[in-house]
């Protein structure tokens, strides 16, 4: 049986989490707080265990069984609501480098996600007025953040088109150059979630995270947050990491190409190499909404509070949208015509 964390107040005994208000790790019963960067890590005093070996882990307040799926590192007990850490699925190669903590706590992520549903401006009525948030949890998402390196070599052909008039005669003068261009070019903490269960879409769109804000992965960090292991290795998501860089390279290419009437690429070689991966846990809050019968699910980055998603689309909101855009240009159409002293049916 694995050793199971959990951070017990001093004071009053009651379980402590990690307040994203003050960055502290907090008693809610009597008030204490701790600074995270004072409390030794019990992962740094105990074995390494393989987590495939782990057959069960126990509450330490209540003794209950801490049922999990296989990639949750951190969870609650369902029995007594006590954080738990589930220490092996966190050491090894599980071991997180860094992690940036909440700020945004749940109180705070449901505030913003209600606005956030009031500024859609073709939602449906009932969508945005109503209060039907079926649940709302705050999660460290695994991600792998890259540092890469690319060298990219550029083979092409560009034309310049030149038209001028001379005498009674109009004139067309393409000329032809070949293009070759040597770039490097380096990426750093491209970020690339890790999670099977994550929507890889999502978890792009709630870019940027505040990488200024990383800190050591401490445990501390996660007492009263789900958390989960990596699904995918680096090199495994490493062609996902390329793929995500190509439309930011081909924009620079084209950016050191300005000038040509046309340009066509004859043959373009990019090598890319890792420098660096780094296994880090991001804070996600994730919230399922119920409407009209349906579950909707949404992110939000646990450190800026961008909200992320699909909402519901209002059939007569986008009716009368295209209805006003249509009377706009009637309108305009109009009084173009009455300024050129014409009629317009």
């Amino acid at each position: 049986m694995a050793t199971v964390i959990e951070y017990k107040c001093p004071n009053c005994g009651s379980g402590m989490l990690f307040d994203a208000g003050t960055g502290t790790l907090s008693c809610p019963s009597c008030g204490r707080q701790d600074q995270i960067d004072q409390i030794p890590d019990p992962l740094k005093h105990q074995g390494v265990t393989e987590a495939a070996d782990v057959k069960e882990y126990h509450c330490n307040s209540c003794g209950a069984v801490i049922v999990t799926e296989r990639e949750t590192s951190a969870t609650t007990c369902s029995f007594c609501g006590s954080a738990v850490v589930l220490s092996d699925r966190l050491s090894g190669d599980f071991a997180p480098v860094m992690v940036i903590p909440f700020t945004i706590s749940k109180e705070a992520a449901m505030k913003a996600f209600k606005k956030w549903c009031r500024n859609g401006l073709l939602t449906p009525k009932g969508f945005v007025t109503a209060d039907r948030i079926a649940g709302i949890t705050g999660m460290y998402v695994p991600f792998w953040l890259y540092d890469l390196n690319n060298g990219i070599e550029v083979h092409g052909q560009g034309t310049r088109v030149r038209i001028y008039t001379q005498g009674d005669y109009r004139y067309t003068e393409t000329q032809h150059f070949n293009i070759y261009r040597k770039i490097r070019l380096n990426y750093v903490r491209l970020p690339i979630d890790a999670s099977e269960k994550m929507n890889d879409e999502l978890m792009d769109k709630l870019e940027p995270f505040p990488y200024d804000q990383l800190k050591a992965f401490k445990t501390p960090y996660l007492a009263g947050y789900l958390a989960e292991k990596y699904s995918y290795n680096d090199e495994q998501l490493f062609p996902r990491a390329k793929e995500k860089t190509s439309s930011y390279i081909d924009a620079y290419i084209s950016s050191t190409v300005q000038g040509y009437s046309s340009v066509m690429y004859t043959d373009k070689l990019i090598d890319t190499t890792v420098k660096q991966a780094d296994y880090v846990l991001l804070p996600v809050w994730m919230i399922r909404y119920n409407y009209n019968r349906q579950e909707y699910t949404f992110a939000m980055n646990g450190q800026t509070g961008k909200v992320v998603g699909k909402p519901p689309i209002s059939k007569a909101k986008v009716t009368a949208w295209f209805a006003g855009v249509s009377a706009v240009s009637f309108v305009g159409l109009k009084i173009v015509s009455w300024m050129m002293g014409g009629g317009f049916l």
